[in-house]
């Protein structure tokens, strides 16, 4: 059970959906009130089909990411140092923090309530309080992340890494996690843009244990067509 208040991802994006499933059904009932039953029967299944893209994007945000990530984080052994990428409300991070019991988890933000309702410092903060457990919070840009090279043994991002508008930014974003990362350390990145060229910023930073998945229905925000993707990483250990 969660205590926390971790808001929407996008709240806008869902709004259209909601608003765009509502007026399909509206069109659906005046032509159908018109006699005009083969505008009616496309207006219905537009609409229906618009609500449960609304559907599955509420499930993803309200629940379903939460599961994948609890399953994903199953494997950190409970001393480890963490990062979180675009922490947000906390939904990882407190989901992280959980899980090393001897180790710390790290949040860095710009705390932009575009990217997700709510999107605030004071509230990440509230939300680990109300979990029962303590978590470092930056303000600070991924970009240009304020820590020395290879401070953390597990670096992770959920949906962030896209909302850097230009590909050099998004580049250098991946660049500064693995800069930050220790050898042999493990990097998690899910997103539902550009996980491609997450990739191959890795392979070009000598990288080769890599691998991108599908991270299945419980992360599709409306539908398969926007499917999350997971870029799951190690860290080269030093020769020798």
């Amino acid at each position: 059970m969660r205590r926390g208040r971790y808001g929407f991802d996008a709240p806008m994006a869902l709004l259209g959906l909601v608003a765009g499933a509502v007026i399909l059904l509206v069109l659906a009932v005046t032509s159908f009130g018109q006699d005009v039953p083969a505008a009616g029967i496309a207006f219905l299944l537009g609409g229906l089909y618009t609500l449960a893209s609304a559907a599955s994007y509420l499930y993803t945000t309200r629940r379903g990411k939460f599961a994948v990530w609890a399953a994903e984080l199953e494997r950190l052994k409970g001393d480890e140092r963490l990062l979180d990428l675009g922490c947000g409300r906390g939904a990882v991070l407190v989901l992280a923090a959980r899980r090393l019991p001897e180790g710390r988890a790290t949040g860095v933000d710009l705390w932009r309530s575009r990217d997700q309702s709510g999107n605030d410092e004071s509230v990440t903060r509230a939300n680990a309080e109300a979990e029962g457990v303590s978590v470092d919070l930056v303000t600070g840009d991924m970009r240009e992340l304020a820590f020395d090279d290879e401070s953390f043994d597990v670096v992770v991002s959920s949906l962030a890494i896209h909302n850097i508008p230009d590909a050099a930014g998004r580049e250098k974003a991946v660049r500064e996690a693995h800069r930050v990362l220790r050898p042999g350390g493990l990097m998690l990145l899910a997103d539902f843009q550009h996980t491609p060229a997450y990739e191959d910023t890795l392979r070009e930073l000598g990288v080769v244990d890599v691998r991108r998945r599908d991270l299945g229905w419980r992360f599709w925000y409306g539908g398969p067509w926007f499917r999350t993707w997971m870029l799951e990483a190690r860290k080269p250990r030093a020769a020798g």
